[in-house]
């Protein structure tokens, strides 16, 4: 598809969260199972909640356009989760603060290139005048941000020192 208008590139750019969002969602239960944290369990399927919601979020965005989600394959996240579920594999028999601190990791990439890419698709909804659609981004930004925070909190508060210590 050519893109000759901002209109073609905001939905190209939703079309590749929508495929993010779906990946995630699938991936999120892995991470779920392997951290060793009850708190950073916890994070992860509060999350998985919420990513669920960001899926129904874009959806209803799409509805509103009469476009069809699918169409576009998210090769960011898609190298984002290969590298996470690298990680996964070689932290499985690591110490249980080591596992956790590089679970936080690859989950804090994922928030960040989320944040990235719901703060640009946002702003192309607000040029193109669908404050509509800006607000229900802007939810799924908060709440992008919002776990990027409480994995910062979580690494800092314990993992990341029981980490430095762990043999």
């Amino acid at each position: 598809m050519t893109l000759n208008s901002l209109q073609d590139l905001y939905l190209t750019e939703l079309k590749d969260l929508y495929d993010a969002e779906t990946r995630i969602s699938k991936a999120l239960p892995k991470m779920v199972e392997a951290a060793k944290s009850p708190d950073l369990r916890q994070a992860f399927e509060s999350h998985l909640e919420e990513t669920r919601g960001h899926v129904d979020r874009l959806e209803q965005i799409f509805q509103k356009m009469n476009e069809a989600p699918k169409g576009e394959k998210c090769r960011g996240i898609a190298g984002i989760l290969d590298e996470a579920e690298d990680m996964m594999d070689k932290v499985e028999d690591a110490p249980p603060a080591v596992n956790d601190a590089a679970l936080i990791g690859a989950a804090q990439r994922v928030e960040h290139y989320e944040i990235a890419a719901y703060g640009t698709v946002r702003t192309y909804a607000r040029r193109l005048g669908l404050e509509d659609h800006a607000q229900l981004l802007s939810r799924t930004l908060q709440e992008e941000g919002a776990a990027d925070k409480k994995l910062t909190r979580l690494a800092e508060s314990s993992i990341n020192e029981q980490a430095k210590t762990a043999r």
